[in-house]
């Protein structure tokens, strides 16, 4: 299965790619309970792809870049449109920007340098699922949310869970370069 490019899992991330401008379309038209479907079917889709690969032994090299490609381009375009509709701060926007271009510089390191392509760590996907849930806050069409703290608690543990995810990568990426660890 190394050779295929489209199969299931990675037809699920090219999705998620394909979702955001109409994600953007329709939140911005004011179509919040379209957009929030689209987001959670951006949010399924991520689940899904790593668990039906392994399902159906269908894990592939280009699902392993594909995959958290995929998330990074969601998360940042929604997080720079919703810097621009002031409704994120900058410094956490700048945080997730940064966090993944540098991410993804390591792993283009890593895979030139010692031919090892990477998959996601564990506290990444925390990380990203802590990030999901506050873009699912703040689309969320009924004001139910705005009563409790919820956009402010899932902010601060996404920004929590992105630094702790972005610490074990770093280690990762040494562990590697260092010849210490070549577990992708």
């Amino acid at each position: 299965m190394e050779g295929r490019i489209f199969n299931l899992p990675n037809s699920l991330s090219f999705l998620r790619i394909l979702l955001i401008p109409w994600f953007l379309y329709y939140y911005h038209n004011g179509y919040l309970t379209v957009a929030l479907a689209i987001m959670i079917i951006a949010v399924l889709s991520d689940w899904f792809d790593g668990r039906v690969a392994r399902w159906t032994n269908e894990v592939s090299e280009m699902g392993k870049i594909i995959d958290p490609l995929a998330d990074k381009l969601c998360l940042a375009s929604v997080a720079i449109y919703f810097l621009w509709m002031e409704k994120l701060p900058l410094w956490f926007v700048l945080f997730v920007l940064l966090r993944d271009i540098l991410i993804f510089v390591g792993a283009v390191y890593v895979k030139c340098r010692h031919s090892v392509i990477t998959t996601s760590l564990w506290p990444g996907k925390w990380a990203v699922g802590f990030v999901s849930m506050l873009f699912i806050v703040m689309v969320w069409p009924h004001p139910v949310f705005e009563l409790y703290p919820l956009k402010d608690l899932f902010l601060y543990l996404s920004a929590l869970t992105l630094l702790y995810s972005f610490s074990q990568y770093c280690m990762r990426f040494y562990r590697i370069h260092k010849g210490l660890d070549y577990r992708a």
